[in-house]
């Protein structure tokens, strides 16, 4: 199974230091964030990599070269300067990824979610990882009911940008900049989208403060 990371966004929230750094390059715990992505995800044999570029984003091929040094193959998905939103960012590194299921992961996110224990997708266009709300996302994004994520108002779970995804969740799609929650509400609506509560570590890095915060706890534990 192949995996690409989301590497596009400009991080908005995250200036000034995404002035001149692309967020998955930010250092927490002396390494760059995409680096702890490109190890768990080859410790769990995921190693055919494909990471989509826009903003900065020759630094990240610079910096990551052909990934061999984590152990994967990397290949790059390029964007432009502007982005094509997460949907239409997956929409155009659907070639690269093939026909198989593929993993999604955030880059700008931090984890200890163990990649060995996604499960093999059967009917489900997609299956999303969800965890506790954060203090910075209290209403959450689906709601969960016997591994099944719906749209439903109560309950909801955060989703960590984690998730396993088929190219049939696209049909129809046009190669062009577009969100990718209308696609997976669509999904959940036709009772085609599975998931799980992950009750370990995960942090939205979306601030100078929780990039700060991440970084002290990985400088205290490492």
């Amino acid at each position: 199974m192949k995996a690409i990371i989301l590497a596009a966004g400009r991080g908005e929230r995250l200036r000034p230091h995404t002035d001149h750094t692309p967020k998955p390059l930010l250092v927490a715990g002396g390494k760059r964030l995409i680096e702890y992505h490109l190890t768990a995800l080859a410790v769990a044999g995921i190693t055919d990599i494909v990471i989509n570029l826009a903003h900065l984003g020759t630094q990240i091929e610079a910096f990551i070269g052909d990934g061999a040094r984590y152990g994967t193959s990397v290949q790059y998905s390029r964007e432009g300067d502007t982005g094509l939103e997460t949907g239409g960012g997956i929409f155009n590194a659907l070639p690269l990824l093939g026909p198989g299921p593929f993993v999604v992961v955030n880059g700008d996110i931090w984890t200890d979610y163990p990649f060995r224990q996604l499960p093999e997708l059967q009917n489900d266009l997609a299956w999303l990882v969800l965890t506790d709300n954060p203090l910075h996302h209290p209403a959450g994004d689906f709601a969960l009911r016997n591994g099944r994520v719906v749209n439903d108002l109560d309950n909801r779970l955060t989703y960590t940008g984690i998730g396993i995804y088929r190219a049939e969740l696209f049909a129809g799609c046009r190669p062009e900049r577009f969100p990718l929650a209308p696609l997976l509400r669509k999904a959940a609506d036709q009772n085609l989208l599975g998931g799980e509560h992950y009750h370990g570590e995960w942090f939205d890095i979306g601030t100078p403060q929780r990039l700060a915060a991440l970084n002290e706890k990985l400088s205290t534990t490492t």
